[in-house]
């Protein structure tokens, strides 16, 4: 009980720490006591960057410290579904801190329900006059994601009446629903694995702060991959929303191999996948969240996450330069970021050979016991 309460209040400082990066242009609610309330917060995050900076990297760590501890415990001792939505109740009304994407999704989906427009044609710098374009980044680009992501981006859209504050919620509380589907479908499959997916950090940060919508389609990747196990002609259904996920981010199509039940065909589906993301990574840039993605393998490969847990932790710690210094440009800014993330690549692949190595001395002890047992047995 006590590592999940320290694992909550840590989450909570995440949460309230995330306002200390709020876009100075933002202003999310005009109230005076708030604008109090957001100056303290930009005045923290923005001049005491050094003691803002050990903040995240204190929080960050601690979360993963006890989400390690939590989750290489022999028992479960809670219902993940549960602490998923003790999760969702702590981080709904954080700030998306390290990322402007969510502000993208919400204008692009404005682009059609408010100037009623297609946002594949038509980029956020046409609509120069609409107040959101001061806080947003990347306007000039056209739609570039699923179609299946942006009619359900209408949604809140449409639901909050375009007000602002109303659309940031929305688009947050979508994720947070999506994420609980995800947890839910795990948990029919394999009840660590939903613990791992429902308190992972890297999963809470990029998918429920940051609000990345590679979330969305993981979570439609679980569901798929649920309905696949289940009986009376499922196929179908599953088969849908799989396409479902790779119309949320073109990146999860692959999915659809798990349609295949052999073996081989989901390390076929894995190695396509870890291509994309390389190929990715090259052409533009490494970008944590698209990480994201491999938590889609989890009912496949039940252990691939667990042994790639520093890799995670480098990926939320390379966002140090920026935190650090307001841009990627001072102290060599993205090399900085990809030498973080390098280095606890590394580390990965030392903990993975040595993990191996453990696991194969207890076999080879376990069955040195066993042969002096039978040996004892045999000698009487």
């Amino acid at each position: 009980m006590l590592p999940l309460i320290l694992f909550f209040i840590s989450l909570a400082g995440l949460s309230i720490y995330s306002f200390s990066l709020i876009d100075p242009n933002l202003t999310l609610i005009n109230a005076s006591w708030w604008q109090e309330i957001q100056g303290a917060f930009i005045n923290f995050g923005y001049l005491q960057r050094p003691t803002s900076t050990n903040m995240f990297l204190f929080l960050t760590l601690l979360l993963f410290m006890i989400y390690f501890f939590i989750t290489r415990t022999k028992k479960i001792p809670h219902n993940p579904f549960h602490l998923a939505l003790g999760v969702v109740c702590v981080t709904i009304v954080s700030y998306p801190f390290l990322s402007h994407d969510l502000f993208n999704y919400i204008f692009d989906a404005k682009i059609f329900t408010f100037y009623h427009q297609n946002p594949y044609l038509h980029a956020p710098n046409e609509f120069m006059a609409d107040p959101w374009i001061r806080f947003m980044h990347w306007i000039h680009r056209t739609y570039p994601y699923g179609p299946a992501y942006l009619v359900l981006s209408f949604i809140p859209s449409f639901l909050s009446m375009h007000v602002f504050i109303l659309n940031f919620f929305s688009f947050k509380l979508m994720n947070a629903m999506f994420y609980l589907l995800g947890v839910w479908s795990l948990q029919k499959l394999d009840k660590r694995s939903a613990l791992i997916f429902a308190l992972h950090p890297f999963v809470i940060v990029e998918g429920l702060i940051n609000a990345h919508n590679d979330l969305i389609a993981v979570a439609l990747a679980l569901v798929g991959m649920y309905l696949l196990q289940k009986k009376h002609g499922s196929r179908i259904k599953a088969f849908f929303v799989l396409l479902g996920s790779g119309l949320i981010k073109f990146i999860s199509l692959p999915f659809l191999g798990f349609m295949y039940k052999e073996r081989r065909t989901k390390y076929f589906v894995l190695i396509v996948q870890v291509a994309i993301v390389l190929y990715l990574v090259s052409a533009n840039a490494l970008l944590a969240w698209y990480f994201l993605i491999f938590f889609a393998f989890l009912p496949v490969f039940p252990h691939s996450i667990e042994d790639l847990d520093f890799l995670f932790l480098g990926l939320l710690l390379s966002n140090y330069p920026l935190i650090r210094y307001g841009t990627w440009e001072k102290v060599g800014g993205v090399d900085f970021k990809n030498t973080i993330i390098f280095i606890f690549a590394a580390i990965n692949v030392v903990y993975v050979l040595y993990k191996k190595r453990m696991n194969k001395k207890s076999r080879k002890n376990l069955q040195v016991t066993t042969n002096n047992e039978k040996q004892k047995v045999k000698n009487v």
